[in-house]
């Protein structure tokens, strides 16, 4: 089994979600009392997300990439960044340590292709919706990406920081997600990809009809097989 290096914290509420599904995963694959071999980073969210509001996303990958360094040290075979919006500076941790990334967005295309899924709606933080990091990564493997209006967006971000990093979840924020992932479908959006690690946190695919695709369920999903793909008989 392959050692994963998971660099999480960001928020410690999806990073929890992030350690439970993958050994859930190589559990329900290899029985018993297996588990993940696993190594974690969690950096301090708050100084990650001042620096996120000032635009500073060297200083960023500064922090990541020492954290890349150490879990590459530490043993890992290959890096799982817990979030979305970081991976802005993925190519900055591919850089900073000779083991792969597995890529969020590959990861989440690599399932919308399962599904046959070509066209999808994007929820997450304001970065994630309107910067092309993470849209042209999809866009490059043939799926068409939808966004909320501004407004919608507004809200969607606020959720995030204001209430999910904290482990609040809202029945008013549940509603207005809702609201804004049917707005998606109704411009012709065959799913939508919960785009931020605590979205799931707050909606799940038994709250509407419209496919959610949870980023968080994905990732982790494909880091158990990575992990497990070469383990020795």
């Amino acid at each position: 089994m392959k050692t994963i290096g998971l660099i999480g914290g960001m928020s410690w509420e999806s990073t929890q979600t992030y350690y439970r599904l993958i050994n859930q995963g190589v559990k329900a694959r290899l029985g018993g009392l297996h588990s993940a071999r696993l190594v974690l980073y969690s950096v301090d969210f708050a100084e990650i997300e001042a620096l996120q509001r000032r635009g500073d996303w060297a200083a960023t990958a500064q922090i990541l990439a020492e954290a890349a360094r150490s879990l590459a040290a530490a043993g890992a075979d290959f890096l799982v960044l817990g979030t979305n919006t970081m991976h802005k500076v993925a190519p900055q941790l591919e850089q900073a340590v000779e083991i792969p990334l597995l890529h969020i967005a590959d990861a989440t295309a690599n399932e919308l292709h399962r599904q046959g899924v070509t066209r999808v709606g994007l929820l997450g933080t304001r970065f994630t919706m309107e910067q092309a990091f993470y849209r042209e990564r999809l866009e490059a493997q043939g799926i068409q990406v939808l966004i909320p209006d501004a407004a919608q967006r507004g809200r969607v971000h606020a959720v995030i920081y204001d209430e999910l990093c904290r482990g609040e979840i809202r029945a008013d924020s549940r509603a207005a997600y809702l609201e804004i992932v049917a707005s998606l479908a109704g411009q012709g959006a065959q799913g939508v990809i919960l785009g931020c690690t605590e979205i799931g946190l707050l909606i799940q695919p038994g709250d509407t009809d419209v496919p959610l695709f949870d980023t968080t369920a994905i990732h982790a999903e494909q880091a158990v097989e990575a992990a497990l793909a070469t383990r020795a008989s």
